[in-house]
C-alpha cells in the first residue's frame, strides 16, 4: 500500500450515523436580547521551572543557518540545504506525513520523535527559503486572540477550510 493510501486510511473519520428526527415544535420567541459573543480567552501557559522551552527553536533555527555553507558530508542541514527546494520540501512533508500517523493511532512517544523531526525539517525550510523565525512569530502574534475561523475568512477571497 502507498504512503498516501497508509496516510488517506489512518486520518479517514467514519460519520456519525444521524439521529431520529425531532418532532417540531413551536416555541415562543425570548424576549430578552441575546447576549453579546464573549471575547476568545487566550490561555496563558507557563513552562515548568527549568523545563526546555520554545527558545529551543531559536537556537536550532541558528545551527542550521550556520550549517547551511558546511560540507554536505559533515552536516545533515548542508546536506538537505544542498539538494535544493523540492528536495527540502519533500523531506518536510515526509516527516509531517509520520508525525500524522503517530497521533492518529495514538502512540504518544514516537508522536514526541517525530513531531521534533517535523519542527526541524519546518527550520530547514524556513533557512532554505531565506526566511527568518522573528518572521513566522510576527504573524502568530498578529492572529493572536483571532478565532482560525475569522481568520480565514480574513484572507483574500475569503479562505474557508471545510471540515466534514
Amino acid at each position: 500500500m502507498g504512503m498516501a493510501k497508509k496516510v488517506a486510511k489512518a486520518l479517514a473519520v467514519k460519520a456519525k450515523p444521524s439521529a431520529k428526527a425531532k418532532p417540531k415544535t413551536k416555541v415562543k420567541p425570548k424576549t430578552k436580547p441575546k447576549a453579546k459573543p464573549k471575547a476568545a480567552r487566550v490561555l496563558q501557559v507557563r513552562p515548568l521551572d527549568g523545563a526546555p522551552d520554545a527558545r529551543v527553536l531559536d537556537r536550532l533555527w541558528g545551527t542550521i543557518l550556520l550549517r547551511k555553507d558546511a560540507d554536505p558530508e559533515q552536516s545533515h542541514s548542508a546536506r538537505l540545504l544542498s539538494r535544493g527546494t523540492a528536495k527540502v520540501a519533500q523531506k518536510f512533508g515526509e516527516e509531517a506525513v509520520e508525525c500524522l500517523i503517530e497521533a492518529v493511532a495514538g502512540n504518544r512517544m514516537p508522536l514526541v520523535a517525530e513531531s521534533a523531526d517535523v519542527l526541524y525539517h519546518l527550520l530547514v525550510v524556513w533557512v532554505d527559503a531565506g526566511l527568518r523565525p522573528e518572521q513566522i512569530w510576527a504573524e502568530l502574534e498578529r492572529r493572536e486572540g483571532m478565532s482560525g475561523i475569522a481568520e480565514k475568512l480574513a484572507r483574500p477571497g475569503g479562505v474557508t477550510t471545510k471540515i466534514p
